[in-house]
C-alpha cells in the first residue's frame, strides 16, 4: 500500500513538473507591465480602473502574438502607462498612453530602450467584465486593436534588432489591425489625420524605402551595444561611425515618424555613448546629433563639455 501510495505521489509530481517545464517551453511573447492613472478624473471608480487594468494586462500577456516559442525569461519587456484623460463613469474613456519596450543587451546586465512612444489619441469603450476579443482578420473594438498594434510593433522592432529584417511579419500585422480599423470612429488610424500617428509608423516601418533605417537599428544593436561587453571600445567606435549614415538617411526621409522614434527611444543612451569618446569625436556627435534630432538638442549639448 505504502509503495503504491508513493508512486501515485511521484507520478502526480513528475506530471506537475513536466506541465510546468511544457509552460515555460511556450511561454507568452510579452512580459507587460501596465499601469493606469487618472488624476483628471473626479470621483474615480477604482475598483473599475483596476479591473480594467487587469484585463488590459491579461490581454497583452496572455495571447501568443509572435510564432516563435519564448522561454519565460526571453519574455519582452514592456510598459504600457495610460493616463486616464476623461470617463464617463461609464464606459467612454479618452486616454493618452506611454509605450515602452526594451531588450537586455548581450553578456551585460543592462536593459536598452527599444521604443518610447506616446499616443495622444488612445481613446476606446470598455464596459466592466467585458472580455476583450480579437482578431486579425476583422475590427472588433478599439482597445483590443490599439494593445495587438503595439504587441506587433514591440515584438516586430526587438526582432530587428536581433535579426536583419526579422520584424517584417509583425509590421505587416501591424499594418493589417489599422488597415482593419480605417472605418473605426477613433483617431490615429487615418493617413490624413496627423503626419505622426499609428498610421505612419505602420506605414514607415512596412514601406522598403525606410529599410535603411532599420538596417541602421540592427548594426547598432548587434554590432554595436552587443559586442560592448567584450570590447567597449570596439562597439562604441561602431555605433559613432553609424552616426553620418544616419545623417545621410535623415536628409532623404526628413521628417519621417521612423526617425523620430529611433531617437526618441536613443537620446539618452547616445549620450552615454558618445560621452566617453575622444572631443573631437564629440563635437561630430554634436554635430550630427542635434541635426537629426532638433528635439532632443538640451541632451546633446552634454557633448560639447570637455571632460
Amino acid at each position: 500500500m505504502y509503495k503504491n501510495y508513493r508512486f501515485g505521489e511521484m507520478r502526480f509530481i513528475a506530471v506537475i513538473l513536466l506541465s510546468l517545464i511544457c509552460f515555460s517551453l511556450k511561454a507568452q511573447d510579452l512580459n507587460a507591465r501596465v499601469q493606469l492613472l487618472s488624476p483628471q478624473v473626479q470621483n474615480t471608480n477604482k475598483r473599475a480602473l483596476d479591473i480594467l487594468e487587469t484585463a488590459i494586462r491579461d490581454f497583452l500577456n496572455g495571447r501568443k502574438w509572435s510564432t516563435d516559442n519564448f522561454l519565460s525569461q526571453e519574455r519582452i519587456d514592456c510598459n504600457f502607462v495610460l493616463n486616464i484623460t476623461e470617463w464617463d463613469g461609464s464606459s467612454n474613456f479618452k486616454a493618452e498612453a506611454q509605450i515602452q519596450s526594451s531588450r537586455p543587451v548581450f553578456g551585460t546586465g543592462y536593459n536598452t530602450t527599444l521604443l518610447n512612444i506616446s499616443d495622444k489619441d488612445f481613446n476606446f469603450t470598455y464596459t466592466e467584465g467585458q472580455a476583450l476579443d480579437y482578431s486579425d482578420q476583422n475590427y472588433i473594438n478599439n482597445l483590443s486593436s490599439l494593445l495587438a498594434y503595439y504587441a506587433y510593433i514591440i515584438i516586430g522592432i526587438d526582432y530587428d534588432t536581433f535579426s536583419k529584417m526579422a520584424g517584417a511579419p509583425y509590421f505587416a500585422r501591424a499594418q493589417n489591425v489599422v488597415n482593419n480599423a480605417q472605418n473605426a470612429a477613433f483617431v490615429g488610424w487615418k493617413a490624413f489625420e496627423s503626419m505622426r500617428n499609428r498610421y505612419w509608423l505602420a506605414e514607415n516601418l512596412t514601406n522598403k524605402a525606410y529599410l535603411p533605417i532599420r538596417e541602421v537599428l540592427y548594426e547598432y544593436h548587434r554590432n554595436g551595444l552587443d559586442v560592448m561587453a567584450e570590447n567597449q571600445s570596439k562597439g562604441r567606435k561602431y555605433i559613432f561611425n553609424l552616426l553620418p549614415q544616419l545623417q545621410k538617411l535623415d536628409k532623404q526621409k526628413q521628417g519621417s515618424m521612423l526617425n523620430q522614434v529611433f531617437f526618441t527611444a536613443k537620446a539618452d543612451e547616445l549620450v552615454n555613448l558618445m560621452s566617453q569618446i575622444s572631443p573631437q569625436e564629440r563635437i561630430r556627435s554634436y554635430n550630427i546629433l542635434s541635426e537629426v534630432d532638433p528635439s532632443n538638442i538640451t541632451k546633446y549639448e552634454q557633448l560639447k563639455k570637455t571632460n
